[in-house]
């Protein structure tokens, strides 16, 4: 007889039956239902059945349990709490910038007059109300750099070359496009390319407007700072240099300073031609 994954596991302990179904291998298929009889692990093939649901739903869950706290499922999850937080501060301070207009007919705008706003003393109920939304505004404003700078720190240790040569946060935020390290390292270099230009793309392919030249990388100077005549070619070296980076941390994790060497050569090389396309 074979050994299954229930010889020597208690029938209620869920634990390890589920340790044993995700860690096991057999060479073949045997007959493990009525193995589990004959070893008296359960009392017919009903239960066994009952048992192997029980003890493969826990290890799913315990696979994705660990899935969900792998580095760069926390560095995902920090990058769009940061997104939500900018969009939410930005959007409050809109309005805390219309109503202090109506209150004390001034012009302001941004995070910054809201903590203007925010460090006022007067005592009427509508300026406590309009001081106290201020003062949300400048904590959501806060957080999202909390996390900014969470994710400066922690980027460069989940992904190294990736935050090399794009920058922590660009990096962290490719990884959350993608939705995860190792789904960015399964990309080729086009849809890296593309990654967050995907509403540009689909209108492109159902037709009547250009195909994109960029997504997200968009916002790295090696991109932003190329005469637009050229943004095509920098944009296809980087995100190039960006998936073989990706492929690196993922893995071996160890890091290559060549390649920003290699991408700064030709990031130079494009901004220094004439302003042809390639």
């Amino acid at each position: 007889m074979t050994d299954g994954w229930f010889v020597g596991v208690d029938p209620d302990d869920v634990t390890t039956a589920a340790e044993r179904v995700r860690s096991g291998r057999a060479d073949g298929p045997e007959a493990w239902p009525a193995q589990a009889v004959e070893a008296g692990f359960v009392d017919d093939e009903t239960a066994y059945y009952d048992r192997l649901k029980a003890a493969t739903t826990a290890a799913a869950t315990a696979a994705v349990r660990e899935r969900e706290g792998a580095d760069d499922k926390q560095l995902v999850h920090a990058v769009r709490a940061m997104a939500d937080c900018e969009q939410t501060a930005n959007e409050l301070a809109e309005r805390v910038a219309e109503w202090a207009g109506s209150r004390y007919g001034e012009s302001g705008s941004g995070i910054e007059y809201a903590r203007a706003v925010a460090a006022r003393t007067d005592a009427e109920d509508a300026d406590q109300a309009l001081r106290s939304l201020a003062k949300q505004t400048v904590a959501v404003a806060d957080e999202a750099d909390a996390l900014r700078a969470y994710i400066e720190r922690t980027a460069p240790a989940v992904a190294p070359n990736l935050s090399m040569l794009a920058g922590p946060v660009l990096a962290a935020r490719l990884v959350s496009l993608a939705g995860g390290l190792e789904a960015l390292a399964k990309k080729p270099s086009g849809t890296v390319q593309l990654l967050g230009a995907e509403d540009a793309l689909f209108a492109h392919l159902q037709g009547g407007a250009p195909s994109p030249k960029h997504g997200i990388i968009y916002t790295h100077e090696y991109v932003r700072g190329t005469r637009p005549a050229d943004r095509g070619s920098a944009s296809r070296a980087f995100a190039g240099k960006l998936s073989i980076a990706a492929r690196i941390d993922h893995y071996s994790g160890d890091r290559r300073p060549e390649l920003a060497e290699e991408l700064e050569e030709r990031i130079e090389t494009i901004q220094s031609r004439g302003g042809e396309d390639a």
